[in-house]
């Protein structure tokens, strides 16, 4: 389930804006509106498949902040990363294999980056990791509040995640993130959906293909886990000083 719908997520959210900045696509130039809604129901169409499997995590640094939150299994954490991660490069493949005559018709290498993984608006790496970290704790702390209530179910109610939120009050939360937060990284917000495309953009054969840009490729990975740990030690301790 999660590798399925982590696959949604980065086939729509990725095609999204491939579909905005490749050369001679229907939806060229449309805007990051278009690109921030996109993203937004690609996270609704992932959760809707794999909440009532998994949960719907399709992110590491949820399941990382639900694990340090308590209200998920630490046993589970490696096998679920690895299938949202396994996932992701999957979509990425597929994004590319959809729009492979598109791709070779754009010269610019930026803009096929793009299409796989994040870059920074201004390259400034503290700045840029701190956006990253504000971003993704804003989606953990939204999620970890939103799905309180499953906490008072038994040690048996395992699928906890966005899924246990309901795919829409998801989508709307990562749409907003987008509108709001998403100007100066692209807001990756999610270690699976930065990594795992972009080491499929660095296998793949593509006309006028530049640099992976590795250099930058940590951020978008630890900028989240960051934020994830804030989120849910903050969580934490506001439990601990109503409790």
């Amino acid at each position: 389930a999660e590798f399925i719908g982590t696959f949604l997520l980065i086939l729509l959210g990725n095609g999204v804006v491939a579909n905005v900045v490749l050369k001679d696509t229907k939806g060229h130039d449309g805007g990051w509106i278009v690109i921030s809604l996109g993203w937004g129901l690609g996270v609704f169409v992932g959760v809707a498949v794999a909440g009532p499997v998994s949960g719907a995590h399709i992110n590491p640094a949820v399941t990382l902040g639900l694990a340090i939150a308590g209200i998920f299994s630490w046993r589970q954490v490696l096998p679920f990363i690895l299938a949202q991660m396994a996932g992701a490069a999957t979509g990425a493949f597929t994004v590319w294999l959809f729009y492979r005559h598109h791709f070779n018709r754009t010269a610019d290498a930026g803009a096929q980056l793009g299409c796989f993984s994040t870059a920074p608006a201004i390259r400034k790496p503290l700045s840029n990791f701190i956006s990253e970290l504000i971003g993704t704790f804003v989606l953990i702390f939204v999620i970890l509040y939103i799905a309180e209530p499953s906490l008072s179910m038994g040690e048996e109610q395992a699928n906890i995640g966005l899924g246990t939120l309901g795919a829409l009050p998801v989508a709307l939360l990562v749409t907003a993130i987008g509108l709001s937060l998403g100007g100066t990284t692209g807001y990756a917000i999610n270690p699976a959906r930065d990594l795992g495309p972009r080491i499929m953009h660095s296998l793949l054969p593509m006309e006028h293909k530049g640099s992976s840009d590795w250099s930058y490729s940590l951020i978008p990975v630890l900028g989240p886990f960051a934020g994830a740990v804030v989120a849910a030690a903050l969580y934490l301790l506001h439990g601990l000083l109503i409790g």
